[in-house]
């Protein structure tokens, strides 16, 4: 496929129960669009049949394709996948779809215009959470008030796993990136600010799900050490040549 409008990048670990469903409705949402989509699984080190089964997909429809990445880390698999795609826009998407994969034509042209980054709020006015649990709810929030507290003042969640790059912007960015897990996309957003980079919060519905792989005490906790590593590769003008260019 030559220069696709969209590609749509799935990071997946562990995926092997929800992936074919996921795939399923990922295929059956680009053949309704009016504009042509590139889609990047980007296994990430599974040890179940997520691998075999992505490829096994891919084989039969030829929008998709898989890329194994060994390394394991969600921030990882994203970057790759944000600098093999081609598409003019690059949605990140997590394999439970917790967002409705209907919801993506929200965050591209004509819908959403002049911006660099859309990222999916859970927060923002008129977005709408269902079946979450409150004592999730507020763990959630207490994540994000250290967040903002930390790196991203004006961000209402910045953790939701569904987020829109333009092709330039998508490049510049992952290119710059050092953090591999959970908090990659804190450290992305960040560096996004400090080049004047226009980011704009889509609300969305979003419905919980059980099988979350988010350990709130552990990831949050790592979190807060990642951003103030991030904060340390400022001070110390690590990002000094990614923020000249």
């Amino acid at each position: 496929m030559d220069s696709p409008f969209l590609s749509i990048i799935i990071p997946a670990y562990n995926e092997e129960n929800r992936l074919p469903d996921t795939l399923a409705q990922v295929s059956d949402f680009i053949q309704t669009q009016p504009f042509e989509t590139e889609v990047l699984v980007v296994e990430n080190g599974s040890r179940d049949r997520t691998l075999q089964i992505a490829r096994e997909y891919a084989d039969t429809h030829a929008r998709f394709q898989v890329i194994h990445e060994t390394e394991r880390g969600k921030g990882r698999a994203v970057k790759r996948g944000m600098l093999e795609a081609g598409g003019k826009f690059r949605f990140m998407c997590d394999a439970d779809l917790s967002m409705p994969v209907g919801e993506i034509p929200r965050f591209l042209p004509p819908q959403l215009v002049e911006y660099d980054i859309a990222i999916a709020s859970r927060e923002a006015p008129g977005s709408v959470r269902y079946h979450e649990p409150a004592y999730r709810h507020l763990g959630g929030r207490l994540i994000n008030l250290m967040i903002r507290l930390l790196a991203l003042p004006d961000l209402q969640d910045t953790q939701c796993g569904f987020k829109c790059l333009r092709d330039e912007v998508a490049k510049d960015l992952f290119g710059s990136l050092s953090l591999t897990g959970w908090s990659f996309d804190i450290e992305m957003l960040y560096l996004a600010r400090l080049k004047g980079y226009r980011i704009v919060e889509v609300p969305i519905p979003w419905y919980f799900n059980t099988d979350s792989k988010v350990n709130p005490l552990k990831d949050s906790a790592k979190m807060a050490l990642d951003i103030l590593k991030m904060r340390w590769h400022v001070r110390r003008g690590s990002y000094r040549k990614s923020l000249d260019n």
